[in-house]
């Protein structure tokens, strides 16, 4: 019996194209960081933006919100108290529960990424139009139901 040959396309599927786009963006926002002088990494510049929204999340929760695993999370953590952007505290009613919060440093480090986000967003999108843009977030936002739906339903 023959074996079926799959010819996988590349160069033509939006996959390997996220996953260049992503690198070089994530690049660029590590270089404009280290320009403007901010120590943060933008995994930290995530957590520090999610806890900008809602201050006080417990670690559980923003491993969740950030797409991250408890002990990769829980060693970023450990990095921005290092550097005085968050504070964790134990729930009185539940030691096993921290709950994170910004530091006074966190939030001015959050409020100086500001700028260099739009700068970022800007060089980002220049030349493309307001539909391409918000037709490419709802192809985005299809791609990333896919996947979520799909590990749902496992």
């Amino acid at each position: 019996m023959q074996q079926k040959e799959f010819i996988v396309d590349l160069e033509n599927s939006v996959g390997p194209w996220i996953g260049k786009t992503t690198k070089i963006v994530d690049y660029h926002l590590h270089e404009a960081l280290q320009q403007h002088g901010l120590d943060l990494t933008k995994e930290q510049m995530i957590v520090l933006k999610k806890l900008h929204q809602q201050d006080g999340l417990n670690q559980n929760e923003l491993a969740r919100l950030t797409w991250r695993d408890k002990s990769s999370l829980a060693r970023l953590l450990a990095k921005m108290e290092q550097k005085a952007y968050i504070r964790r505290e134990q729930l009185p009613s539940d030691k096993r529960i921290n709950q994170v919060f910004l530091t006074d440093t966190g939030r001015r480090i959050f409020e100086s990424t500001r700028p260099v986000i739009q700068e970022i967003i800007s060089t980002l999108e220049k030349g493309i139009s307001e539909a391409d843009i918000q037709h490419m977030i709802t192809i985005l936002k299809q791609i990333q139901y896919n996947f979520t739906a799909e590990t749902a339903s496992i």
